[in-house]
């Protein structure tokens, strides 16, 4: 039974971040005789691995979203705020969010990640990347939208551009946002304009390493370059984008240049950890590795402070496999949960051995009736992989009142190829990207 805010408890915890880190972190507390604060600079939780359904129609923002104060709507040691904490003071155990101080006894701090362009900041213009649901209402607009213009081309170079997608980066966003891709481009939209024929689009993924998914085996890696390159993608690997200059990307292959025009350039190749990893550095002077993440403890705490926590994408946690954990939502909802789990045995003067991963193993989706599944000694692809990231992906919404929703949508765009979200935002219609002028004469190598 949850205790009445501030009523019982003294023991004040702070969560800085509602994703699944901070979400599980604070669901865990929910019986605790604690107050439990969270704050974030959104009033909802984000289902991120859905988010490329977002960008590609096949979803709405709101089917992926749960307001934060529904979800503790019953959590009654639970207070959400809404608000984006800019400094930290570890001394006086205090949050500061713009005038308003917000006293800690423990901080959790899970604010995630952003996009990496390393070092070429200004690519983010003409290459957005997919974090966020206004990143995924940006790339809906500009996938829509390039088809729009195509319509409209009568210069046969510019309906190329404009026909014409590149994907940065092989990992499962990059995959699963080709897949959506081609599946929209070559079988959704086939019927649906007069002028262009949308089977002529060219869907290009870009890799810097030797194969795409490469956090699984090679070969479901192999598998899933098989079924992409079947639904029509034209993949390269071993491949560097060295430049993108307007309606340009430039990449490199071995000693080979080569330049494709394109309107339409998607981001998915890096991310570093969110501005929160900095602040924490500066003041408690924790240590960060190469992309920005904290370096954390066995317990998930940073070093010299035992009442400070970080998970989810921000924290480097190497004390397993001697080797960072992956930025992906198993991670975070089990590194969450154990945070909650030791703050109760703390109050009970008692402790726990070191957080340790559970793999509960890593999947994509390609395409409809292809994904691949690597459940450490079970793979699957195909079919029962597809069928598999369908019941995986539900059981994580179901602390989502859309979930039926969602289910019926998917078994609907299953039956008819139909993508009911597809539509184009904004102010205008459509805005050309913005171009980047800063073209160089020798290109430097960019590593994906």
């Amino acid at each position: 039974m949850a205790v009445s805010l501030e009523k019982n408890a003294s023991h004040q915890v702070v969560i800085v971040g509602g994703g699944f880190g901070g979400l599980y972190a604070a669901k865990g507390l929910n019986a605790a005789n604690v107050n439990v604060t969270l704050i974030d600079k959104r009033n909802f939780h984000l289902f991120q691995p859905l988010l490329y359904q977002v960008a590609t129609g096949t979803l709405s923002p709101s089917d992926i979203s749960a307001p934060l104060r529904s979800v503790f709507s019953k959590s009654k040691n639970t207070k959400v705020l809404l608000g984006e904490v800019n400094e930290i003071d570890p001394k006086a155990q205090q949050v500061i969010l713009g005038d308003e101080v917000v006293p800690y006894d423990t901080l959790i701090v899970a604010t995630g990640a952003n996009h990496s362009y390393f070092g070429k900041d200004h690519w983010e213009k003409v290459a957005p990347g997919l974090k966020t649901v206004e990143d995924a209402i940006e790339m809906r607009r500009r996938i829509f939208g390039a088809f729009e213009a195509a319509e409209k081309e009568t210069d046969p170079e510019k309906r190329r551009a404009w026909l014409s997608f590149v994907i940065v980066g092989g990992g499962p966003t990059g995959v699963e946002l080709a897949g959506a891709m081609a599946e929209l481009a070559y079988k959704t939209l086939k019927e649906d304009f007069r002028s262009i024929d949308t089977s002529e689009t060219k869907i290009l993924l870009l890799q810097g390493g030797p194969r795409i998914l490469p956090h699984m085996v090679p070969e479901l890696s192999a598998s899933a370059a098989v079924s992409l390159q079947t639904l029509g993608v034209e993949l390269y690997t071993h491949t560097r984008v060295t430049n993108i200059e307007g309606d340009t990307v430039t990449f490199k292959q071995g000693n080979e240049f080569t330049e494709i025009a394109s309107k339409t350039i998607l981001w998915a190749a890096g991310v570093q950890g969110s501005p929160m990893g900095k602040v924490l550095a500066e003041t408690t002077g924790v240590e960060r590795d190469y992309s920005g993440r904290v370096i954390v403890e066995p317990d998930l705490s940073i070093e010299g402070y035992d009442n400070i926590f970080v998970i989810g994408d921000l924290a480097n946690f190497s004390h397993q496999d001697a080797k960072p954990l992956p930025g992906v939502a198993p991670v975070a909802k089990q590194q969450g949960e154990y945070v909650g789990k030791l703050i109760r045995r703390r109050l009970q003067g008692k402790t726990l051995p070191q957080f340790h991963y559970n793999d509960v193993g890593s999947l994509a989706m390609i395409g409809q009736n292809l994904a691949v599944v690597d459940l450490s000694l079970i793979k699957l692809t195909g079919f029962i992989a597809w069928a598999f990231w369908l019941l995986v992906h539900i059981y994580f919404l179901i602390e989502f009142d859309t979930k039926l929703l969602v289910v019926f949508q998917w078994a609907w765009n299953y039956i008819t190829r139909n993508r009911r979200s597809r539509l184009i935002t904004g102010r205008e219609a459509f805005v050309e990207p913005k171009t980047v002028n800063d073209r160089v004469q020798e290109p430097s190598v960019t590593p994906l």
